[in-house]
Order: structure tokens, then C-alpha cells, then sequence
């Protein structure tokens, strides 16, 4: 009974199929939370596939139902060992994007887990069924074991984290002493590198919103009316030119953070941005100048046009068009107010002369910037645990690049987070051909499993 033995049950538990049998039944569920028709898959996931296999190892199951009477409902589960010994909370979500079954490559099905050397391809292999099957699987390979954990857990799996979570926040609202918990443990998301382990402590907050120059009722003819008439393109162009410079600096004052303080720069300061053999190559000379890539994606604000359209992009005519339209984003990080987002930039628009631009936020796309500091007790544990199995220091950010509704469990249920991605950046978690890392998930199963153990062992941080 000892770490070691834990650690190789978790191996075992890939290597001999385990893993990949319990992760293919969960794949084949058709849980496509931006499917309105798959609520029953939705439903099916937590009763039929997570409820069972949670009950097999001790955990008390209840469904919950979404507050706001839409989207997806709720599974949380518990195993409380003993009141007096710390509780850890983790997280998954069972949903997933829409399969595009007709743009996967051939001889792959995004329902059916087939592997193809290092490769687990799926829907959810990455996003997030892979991630909370590790955890899970883990879990196990500790109780068979020790025969106990050492220590409580409590579980929430959501079914629409892909649609903006809805009901999240109010389930915890409405859940706050029964989710009380001491820490969360859990993991999605990307590892900074493929072959490096890696912990994140908040994620970065994302608000979208749209942007449009609409001048007149139609299109009027260019050699007409060229030179006479307002080009709303050229308009609407030149207003979002004003937002950044030409490298992608952002010039908007109350965009730019004060939190890049010295513990986050150390935190930052060894770590190197890269997301494998099919990764894109960074454009060195983009974005804040003085910075590291890793401080620029991890410690900084981003400012992305998604999309821009001006008159008929399929079927272009020689006419000025009448009105040109952009959908935006900012990722910020702690330090910017989420509030005044969209008010500094009408600011700066009217400034800079573009009263004619119209901002509007979007209803969807917003997430809050989290962020643990990285002297957290917590974070040095898990650091230290992570380092015994592996042999090496873990990568520290103290967030993520992208986006989590990591704010519902660190500001409504007040928790210090411990995010320990098992995915990588080149997974193609929201594109056809999605898939896991095999050499990651069997390395993931091991530093859970080092994880699990030592938090029923002495020496775990203060309550």
C-alpha cells in the first residue's frame, strides 16, 4: 500500500485497456450541447454513463436540474470519507461541440474513440471526457490501493459548458454549503507543452461584442458615387486600426493591465509557448512589445477580430456597399474592469473620431478573469506533488490564455483553483479530427493518481 503501487494501478488501468473502454462509451454519447435535439443524450450521459461508474467507487449521486430551465442539467456526487479531513472539489463537463461528422478525415467517426499510433481521436477526447476520465480513473486506482482515499470529494459534471454554462453559477448559488469544499482540483484546457506537465490557477476573462457603420439604405453604384459617399469598409477598417497598432499593441488606456506583477512575471519567466508539430509558428513581433510570448498570452489582454463583412463577400458587385460589420473579442486578464470594457472603447472611438461606429456587446461570450496567486499554498503542493511523480518542475501559469467559468468556483463558491490541463494546444478540441495524447493521458493518470494519494497522507495545506 504505498504511492508507487498507486501510481502503477493508474498505468495499469491504461495499459491494459481500461482507460480507453471507458472513454470510448462516453464518446459515442452524442452530447452536442448546440444541438437542442440531443437534451436526452445530455441526460443520458450523467444517468447511464457517469452515475453508475461513480456509484461503483462509493460516491453519493444527485441530479440536478438547470435553474434557469434551459440547457443542460447537473450531476453532483460526493464521497465523504470523514468531515474532518480536507475536501476537494473538481469539475467536468460532459457536453461537447457539434460533432461535423462530413469534415473528418476518412476512417474517422467524431462518436467512435479510434486510435492511430499516439492518438485518441473523438468528439469530447480532449474536450473534456478525456480530461475527467484521468480524473476519475485516478481516483480509483487510490481506492484500490488504499481501500479509502484519505481524504473527500465532491464532483460536479455539467452538460453546457460549450454553450456558456448556463445555470452554472446559479446551481452553486443555490449549492454553496453543499459544494463547500477546501480546494478545487480539476482539469481542462491545454498543457503549455505537449511533454511538459502543467498547472493554471484562473483563466482570462473574454467579452465580446460587434462593431457596425451603417450609412444609408442601400448600395449605390462606384463609378457613380465613388469619392462622393462614405465607404462603411473603410470606416469601420480604419476604427479598429485605431485599437491596436499595426503590430497588434492595444492603445485602448483602460485595456492595458497593472497585474503583471513580479510573482506572475517569475511564474512566467522559464516558460516557453509552443503547441507541438502542428501548432502554428508564433509571430514574434506581434502583440505587447517588451514581452515574452508566454507574458503576452498568460499576462496580458488580446484584442481579436473574428469576423468582418462588408458588402457580398461571395458575390462581390461594383457597388459601395451600405453598411460594414465586425464581431470582436477582448481576452483580459485580472487587472481590467470588466465593467468598463465596452465603455473605454466607446471612449476611444469618440476620440479618435468615429462617433459613426456603433458597439454593441454580444448577449453570449463573456467569461470572468480569474487568477490564484502563484505563492499560494495550494499551488506550491500540487507543484511538489506533480515534480515527485515526474521528475520535473510543472509549468505554473497563473492563468490560462483561454477562457473557463473558473469565476463561478473561485468567486461564488470561494475556492482557491487548481487547474491540471491533460490536452494540448494542437488537439483540435473545437475543429474536426479532435484527440487526445496517449502519452499524456497515461502520464496525466500517473501525476493524478501521486496527487490523489498525497492528499490522504499528512502534510496537505492547512484548511
Amino acid at each position: 500500500m504505498t504511492r508507487a503501487a498507486a501510481i502503477l494501478q493508474s498505468e495499469h488501468y491504461f495499459d491494459e485497456g481500461g482507460f480507453i473502454a471507458d472513454l470510448a462509451r462516453r464518446v459515442a454519447i452524442k452530447t452536442e450541447s448546440q444541438n437542442p435535439a440531443r437534451r436526452a443524450e445530455l441526460l443520458a450521459y450523467l444517468e447511464q454513463e457517469m452515475r453508475p461508474s461513480l456509484e461503483r467507487d462509493g460516491f453519493r449521486c444527485t441530479l440536478l436540474a438547470n435553474p434557469l430551465g434551459k440547457g443542460g442539467p447537473f450531476l453532483f456526487a460526493e464521497r465523504m470519507e470523514d468531515a474532518a479531513l480536507p475536501t476537494v472539489f473538481t469539475y467536468g463537463h460532459g457536453d461537447v461541440i457539434r460533432g461535423q461528422e462530413e469534415q473528418w478525415r476518412a476512417g474517422l467517426d467524431p462518436w467512435v474513440l479510434t486510435r492511430e499510433g499516439d492518438r485518441l481521436y473523438g468528439r469530447g477526447s480532449a474536450d473534456n471526457k478525456g480530461q475527467h476520465t484521468i480524473n476519475l480513473g485516478a481516483l480509483g486506482a487510490v481506492l484500490q490501493t488504499r481501500g479509502r482515499l484519505g481524504f473527500n470529494v465532491k464532483l460536479l459534471i455539467e452538460t453546457g459548458e460549450e454553450t456558456g454554462s448556463p445555470g452554472l453559477k446559479q446551481v452553486c448559488e443555490q449549492n454553496k454549503e453543499r459544494l463547500a469544499a477546501d480546494v478545487l482540483i480539476a482539469s481542462d484546457g491545454p498543457r503549455l507543452q505537449p511533454a511538459r506537465a502543467t498547472i493554471y490557477l484562473g483563466t482570462r476573462g473574454a467579452l465580446n461584442f460587434d462593431l457596425s457603420v451603417d450609412l444609408r439604405a442601400g448600395g449605390h453604384h462606384s463609378g457613380n458615387w465613388g469619392g462622393l459617399l462614405r465607404n462603411p469598409g473603410i470606416v469601420l477598417a480604419h476604427a479598429i486600426a485605431s485599437i491596436t497598432d499595426a503590430n497588434g499593441a492595444i492603445r485602448v488606456p483602460e485595456w492595458r493591465p497593472d497585474s503583471l506583477t513580479p510573482p506572475v512575471r517569475a511564474a512566467l519567466a522559464d516558460l516557453v509557448v509552443e503547441g507541438g508539430a502542428d501548432g502554428p509558428g508564433i509571430d514574434a513581433d506581434w502583440g505587447e512589445p517588451g514581452l515574452t510570448p508566454a507574458e503576452r498570452v498568460f499576462g496580458w489582454c488580446s484584442f481579436e477580430v473574428l469576423a468582418f463583412v462588408t458588402g457580398n463577400p461571395d458575390k462581390p458587385v461594383n457597388a459601395i456597399p451600405p453598411r460594414a460589420s465586425a464581431h470582436c473579442q477582448l481576452r483580459y486578464v485580472v487587472g481590467v474592469d470588466p465593467a468598463d470594457i465596452v465603455p473605454a472603447l466607446r471612449r476611444h472611438l469618440d476620440r479618435s473620431g468615429y462617433a459613426l461606429v456603433r458597439l454593441t456587446p454580444a448577449r453570449d461570450g463573456f467569461f470572468a478573469a480569474t487568477r490564484l496567486d502563484p505563492d499560494h499554498p495550494w499551488v506550491k503542493w500540487t507543484a511538489a506533488s506533480i515534480e515527485r511523480t515526474v521528475g520535473a518542475k510543472p509549468a505554473i501559469l497563473p492563468n490560462l490564455g483561454g477562457s473557463l467559468p473558473n469565476d463561478v468556483f473561485a468567486d461564488v463558491l470561494g475556492l482557491p483553483t487548481v487547474w491540471i490541463p491533460h490536452s494540448y494546444a494542437a488537439c483540435s478540441q473545437h475543429a474536426p479530427n479532435e484527440h487526445l495524447l496517449a502519452p499524456v493521458a497515461r502520464e496525466a493518470l500517473a501525476i493524478m493518481a501521486g496527487i490523489f494519494w498525497d492528499l490522504g497522507e499528512a502534510g496537505s495545506p492547512p484548511r
